[in-house]
């Protein structure tokens, strides 16, 4: 079998918490979007949409059937292309992907079909439960498949995909190596992805050819009566590095002790710099980072999605977003087309204004005495999301306008911090 040239794992890692271990019973998800330096990455608001059918959506590098409807959906996504890192939507579900490289990689994967990022943001405009938007992505990859060039800065930049998929019930780890995949049930306590596969035998769900395919490949032999094993089978290990994964199992362990854990805990595990989930320099850097707080309906509580659209956690502000029914959404996040009217031809390193401020001022070393200013800025707005979840049907205007009212104050704070060092 033919072997890509690829670049060695290096990015990312994403995160849930479940009840019993979190403060009101609600499912936390955090990820680091670790991405080329030089990729802008963005955030953007979809409005839930009626399609005509017919019909056809231009995903990054081909074309698909489109569905009659698709949800509301926040996402955190490479300004390039048409799919997601990571989001939500306005069911509450959240998916997050990794990069992982598997012993079925070959040549094929640079034929263009559906990036693993597309499959994310399909998944979520057409899922209204975790499981729901499994079914999307297994049922899209099986049709369309996964390959193409993941990134347009970076040449020979393939790999196959792994989801943690998460909504306030229960969360779903979903590993593909090729059209071939397995899936974790996950009910209660931790769990975390980064760039090698994790899923052993506790196999809740597969492809429905997986093993046979396995023994086709004489990767697994049932009259050896071992067990199925899809890490074991799969994973590429000559070069998979577990450290990463490691280490941020040991910081879900250390952050949740008193079962109390909150959405400024999973700030803190995306801002830990000595595990390397909290990547600042070198060719590769956490580009963006997203933490959401997903509640039950009938909590009554609203679920919150927080973004820094920025790189480095540890430098950024998390800002928050609420679903509701009268969103106001800032540009100010929104990468900047090669044409006003168009966003065909955004590249990579198109940047959206408040990068802009970010590279100005913090990325060149004019941030004296911002990090307080930033700090107090991120304070303020979680105890506004505490307010508005005790208050919410009195506060539904400002819940609709919090991330673009966060956004503007960090903008002006890098503003004026920007003309005082000039």
């Amino acid at each position: 079998m033919s072997r890509v040239t690829r670049i060695p794992p290096m990015s990312c890692d994403t995160f849930a918490v479940l009840p019993p271990l979190t403060h009101g019973n609600c499912v936390i998800f955090g990820k680091n979007s670790d991405r080329p330096c030089e990729e802008v990455q963005e955030v953007v608001y979809v409005k839930a949409t009626d399609h005509p059918q017919p019909s056809m959506v231009n995903c990054t590098y081909i074309e698909i059937k489109q569905v009659p409807h698709t949800y509301a959906v926040v996402l955190s996504k490479p300004a390039w292309m048409w799919g997601a890192e990571m989001g939500a939507n306005e069911h509450n579900v959240c998916i997050g992907n990794e990069a992982v490289w598997t012993i079925l990689n070959s040549e094929a994967d640079y034929k263009k079909k559906l990036l693993g990022m597309d499959l994310l943001r399909l998944g979520l405009e057409r899922g209204k439960t975790a499981l729901e938007a499994l079914h999307v992505i297994t049922s899209l990859l099986s049709e369309h498949g996964m390959g193409g060039n993941c990134s347009d800065y970076i040449g020979d930049f393939v790999y196959h995909n792994s989801f943690l998929i998460a909504d306030p019930s229960e969360v779903w780890i979903l590993e593909c190596a090729g059209k071939l995949w397995a899936a974790e049930r996950i009910k209660e306590g931790t769990r975390n992805i980064s760039n090698a596969l994790t899923i052993g035998t506790n196999i809740d769900l597969k492809s429905f050819d997986l093993e046979r395919i396995s023994v086709e490949k004489g990767l697994w032999r049932p009259q050896e009566n071992k067990p199925f094993d899809f890490k074991l089978l799969f994973d590429e290990k000559d070069s998979n590095d577990n450290s990463r994964y490691v280490a941020g199992k040991l910081l879900l362990t250390n952050y949740t002790q008193n079962k109390d854990f909150k959405a400024t805990d999973m700030f803190k595990i995306l801002r830990d710099k000595a595990s390397g989930i909290c990547m600042s320099a070198g060719n590769f850097l956490t580009t963006a980072s997203q933490v959401s707080v997903l509640h039950k309906p009938e909590s009554g509580l609203p679920s919150c999605h927080w973004f820094t659209a920025t790189p480095d956690p540890a430098q950024a502000v998390f800002k928050p977003f609420i679903f509701g029914e009268d969103i106001r959404f800032p540009d100010a996040v929104m990468a900047i087309a090669d044409s006003a009217s168009s966003r065909e031809f955004v590249r990579s390193n198109a940047m959206h204004e408040l990068y802009r401020l970010y590279v100005a001022v913090i990325m060149r070393n004019k941030s004296a005495g911002l990090k307080a200013h930033l700090a107090e800025l991120e304070t303020k707005y979680v105890s506004l999301v505490e307010d508005i979840s005790l208050n919410y049907e009195l506060m539904k205007t400002e819940a609709g306008r919090l991330f673009s009212d966060a956004v503007g104050e960090e903008c002006l704070i890098l503003k004026n911090t920007f003309l005082a060092r000039c």
